[in-house]
């Protein structure tokens, strides 16, 4: 086996090793980044939810002219947060918004099984401020970023503790069982801003083989550079000391010095055949003259 063939085996087991360490620390590392930055895109989302409820609040409702006996659900905080939500999911169809309540006034945002586990868990750990997970759906995973929603403004309650005392036009659009009993300080529902897994997942992947392909392109382009170096600079040089290495030893000294450019071991090489070159030649002609 040659010189070339040995160096190139060593080289391509190293690389093998190497692309398969890079591999699973890579794929690790852009799957958490997917995700946290699908987490970050969804906590925006929120945040935005958060600013069109406040806007809600303090522009909106004291500006809008209501007739006497007239319910008008866009001056409801989670009204106008659930629309513009389902606004900006036409465009960005994989992300999901929704005010998820036990006992809602709108039937729409009322929880269903997953939802309700989210909000109990709120409930029985009001220090908990969010929290994610993973949980499974028809069409795969689904990654989700929760919050609480915390009755804290006792204005709240003229339309939550009971139908007697809640606007009769909104008892008579969502009916006398609907959102009712509030209490101060209670946590009621939750936001939660959910989105497939297979997105992260999948920018994950893409992100992962344009990774490898050019780490695997850089190698090959090393393959070559190292391939030249080491003919020129070793596997020829060596190949010409070999070949005058072995007419001397068959006692043909009729050739010219090898080069000994340079202060390397294969210069020092070619110096020390070149010296027992000229020893050999020269105590071949003593004894011929003897």
């Amino acid at each position: 086996m040659g010189l070339r063939v040995k160096f190139n085996l060593v080289l391509l087991l190293v690389f093998l090793v190497g692309l398969g360490a890079s591999g699973y620390v890579s794929y690790g590392l852009l799957q958490r980044n997917a995700r946290e930055d699908v987490l970050r895109t969804a906590g925006v989302m929120m945040e935005a939810a958060a600013s069109m409820r406040s806007y809600t609040v303090g522009q909106v409702r004291p500006n809008l002219r209501v007739v006497d006996g007239e319910f008008l659900p866009q001056s409801v905080p989670a009204y106008s947060a659930t629309e513009i939500m389902l606004q900006l999911k036409k465009k960005y169809p994989d992300y999901a918004y929704k005010e998820a309540a036990l006992n809602p006034t709108n039937p729409r945002n009322r929880a269903v099984e997953w939802e309700t586990d989210i909000v109990n868990e709120f409930r029985n750990h009001e220090d908990r401020h969010e929290f994610t997970g993973v949980r499974s759906t028809p069409t795969g995973l689904s990654l989700y970023l929760a919050r609480p929603l915390q009755v804290k403004d006792a204005a709240c309650l003229s339309c939550h503790t009971t139908p007697d005392t809640a606007p009769a036009a909104m008892v008579k659009l969502y009916g006398p069982g609907n959102g009712f009993g509030w209490k101060l300080s209670e946590i009621v529902g939750a936001q939660i801003v959910s989105v497939p897994m297979a997105l992260p997942v999948a920018n994950a992947q893409r992100a992962f083989y344009t990774f490898m392909a050019s780490l695997a392109g850089v190698f090959a382009l090393l393959f070559i550079i190292l391939n030249l170096m080491l003919s020129t600079l070793v596997v020829r040089p060596l190949g010409r000391m070999s070949s005058v290495a072995d007419k001397i030893s068959t006692g043909e000294m009729d050739m010219p010095d090898l080069p000994e450019g340079g202060s390397d071991e294969i210069a020092v090489l070619a110096k020390s055949i070149n010296r027992m070159h000229r020893s050999l030649d020269k105590a071949i002609r003593m004894i011929d003259e003897g």
